[in-house]
């Protein structure tokens, strides 16, 4: 039963308790805006990464990330980008809709699909909380875990 560390809006900034947090996952999805590099690589020393670019995410470093994501985990079909409003029209077939930019968490099935944005787990912005998500896969079912980060 795979564990997905769901994450995005770090700005640059990867917390020691989201790093520990991630170290148990098999996978890390991340919904863009890393604003650097050096969030990509270490989180790729943790396990491998599914990511989108973020409006953020500028540069050379960042051309090779695409805006919008389908990928299966486990028989389970993702679709992610930044911003909700880059997500595709056509959704069928689609189990999990990832995406950022608010910083807001939000988790909702909507005809038995999940819509999640982790929030952002980098700086506080906006007077919100920190948070991410943690999911675990199992014979094609997902479960979610909100988990609030303490700045």
């Amino acid at each position: 039963m795979p564990r997905i560390g769901v994450l995005s809006d770090t700005h640059g900034m990867l917390r020691r308790e989201v790093a520990e947090l991630l170290q148990g996952c098999d996978q890390i999805i991340h919904g863009g805006d890393f604003a650097s590099a050096e969030i990509l690589e270490a989180l790729e020393s943790i396990a491998p990464v599914h990511a989108v670019r973020g409006n953020n995410d500028w540069g050379g470093w960042a051309a090779h990330l695409p805006r919008q994501l389908v990928f299966d985990i486990e028989g389970v079909r993702f679709c992610m980008a930044h911003d909700r409003n880059w997500l595709p029209r056509n959704l069928q077939g689609v189990q999990v809709v990832v995406f950022g930019h608010s910083h807001q968490y939000y988790e909702e099935r909507i005809d038995g699909r999940l819509w999640l944005n982790p929030g952002s787990c980098g700086y506080p912005r906006f007077r919100r909380e920190l948070s991410m998500a943690v999911l675990t896969v199992d014979g094609g079912a997902v479960e979610v875990r909100r988990v609030d980060i303490q700045p």
